[in-house]
């Protein structure tokens, strides 16, 4: 009886036993599957900022191009400008060239106010000289009319000697010598009329051409008034259209000032923060630079991320995630390598946040068959790797992650799926770029 109740109770504990082992077995694969989704998860965001940040890469190459286009249209506008400036030296020449016709005008004008007064002048004598001989004539045709009164008497005179013949033969001799003198005299006063009378008419004809050439040149000196009054006022609308432009002028060189100060901020603020940037995602350019010239060829690495691939097929069987005997001091070699490159440089160390085991397979079989195929790989690689003396000295624990990616990373060549190349683990390193993107953020929401 005892005997039953002993074994009854030692089934009863071992029932409790299994149960809580399973119900721990439960808890650990909960645990193990937290893990698995947490560093999934970190790793999908890992690559969203990794993402965001080639877009903001790509947000500041567009800037830059935005920046180059409005460096063209600088230069177009100040090209414009240098063009509006030659016009307006052009129109400026131009109005010089106005000015001196117009002064030239003004010369003529002034010379041939001067010819006119001068003919005005001899036209003014020719009347004083044509009054002159009018009154000499007048003086001739009395003198004549006396002369003619004269000869009269004479003649009566003659009737009256040759009536009365009580005048002598040398008394009619004497009256007939004077009377032949009065006739000379006469003729050469009727001749010195006849003269003074074509005088007359020559002198009419030269004040009738003299008067029509006056009215010609004051008829011309009213079209070059005319035409200097119209200059005049193409000038004044020249000037002030130049006034125009040049307060236009004014008013672009301001604007351009303005617009190349604004510039000139936005390209400092650029480049700043172009270099602000560059120095926050340079870190990891430095860290595989670094690691390039430590481990030099010793150890291919890859030249943009700074991974260490290792063939599946040296390391594992096909279709196991059993560490291979064999390979395990080749592992030991590059990881300690690797590894050691990276936290014995006191450059590198400070940045390293994590150590990532990576597993990856080629596309055949399923999806879920190839996740826990390269999770458990990767995962064996991590625990032979803790193993190892470089990890205790430099407690590489807290750093070491394994993950599985199962055919997500596959390796292509001209679009072909290199699938002995897909199979592989991966050492990478993850940098403490949380701040950094933080940083990046700031920078890009700043106005």
């Amino acid at each position: 009886m005892f005997r039953d109740r002993k074994s009854s109770d030692q089934s009863n504990f071992w029932i409790s036993y299994a149960d809580l082992m399973a119900g721990l077995l439960f808890v650990f694969i909960l645990l193990i599957g937290a893990i698995v989704s947490k560093s999934m998860i970190l790793r999908e965001d890992l690559y969203a900022k990794e993402k965001k940040l080639g877009e903001t890469q790509v947000t500041l190459m567009e800037k830059m191009d935005r920046l180059e286009e409005a460096q063209k249209k600088m230069k177009s506008l100040k090209k414009n400008l240098t063009n509006k400036e030659n016009t307006l030296e052009k129109a400026k020449q131009k109005l010089g060239e106005s000015n001196e016709k117009i002064s030239k005008q003004n010369r003529i004008i002034t010379t041939q106010k001067h010819k006119i007064k001068l003919q005005a002048d001899e036209v003014r004598k020719m009347h004083i000289l044509l009054a002159d001989l009018q009154e000499s004539l007048q003086e001739q045709k009395e003198s004549n009319r006396k002369l003619s009164s004269k000869v009269v008497s004479l003649k009566n005179d003659l009737n009256s000697t040759n009536v009365s013949l009580v005048l002598t033969k040398n008394q009619l001799k004497l009256k007939e010598h004077d009377l032949e003198k009065l006739n000379q005299l006469l003729l050469a006063r009727n001749s010195k009329i006849d003269t003074l009378n074509k005088k007359i008419v020559i002198l009419q004809n030269l004040t009738q051409e003299s008067n029509a050439t006056i009215q010609q040149k004051q008829k011309k000196l009213q079209e070059y008034i005319g035409r200097v009054i119209v200059l005049s006022n193409s000038l004044t609308d020249k000037e002030n259209e130049l006034k125009l432009k040049d307060k236009k002028l004014a008013e672009l060189l301001g604007g351009l000032d303005q617009k190349k100060s604004k510039y000139d901020e936005l390209i400092a603020k650029l480049k700043k923060q172009k270099a602000r940037i560059k120095s926050l995602t340079g870190i990891r350019l430095k860290v595989i630079a670094a690691l390039k010239e430590t481990l030099g060829k010793k150890i291919n690495i890859d030249r943009k991320s700074g991974a260490l691939r290792l063939s599946s097929n040296i390391l594992f069987d096909k279709g196991s995630s059993t560490l291979k005997e064999e390979a395990k001091s080749e592992l030991k070699s590059a990881f300690e390598d690797y590894i050691g490159a990276l936290v014995s440089n006191e450059a590198i160390r400070p940045y390293l946040d994590r150590i990532i085991i990576e597993g990856h397979t080629d596309s055949d079989g399923t999806y879920l068959y190839n996740l826990k195929l390269s999770q458990e790989r990767a995962l064996s690689v991590m625990n032979y790797l803790l193993t190892l003396p470089i990890s205790k000295k430099y407690n590489l624990k807290k750093y070491l992650v394994a993950s599985g990616r199962a055919y997500q990373d596959r390796i292509i060549h001209n679009g072909i799926e290199d699938k002995e190349a897909s199979r592989r683990i991966e050492i990478k390193f993850k940098l403490k770029n949380q701040d950094a993107m933080q940083e990046i953020e700031r920078i890009l929401d700043e106005k």
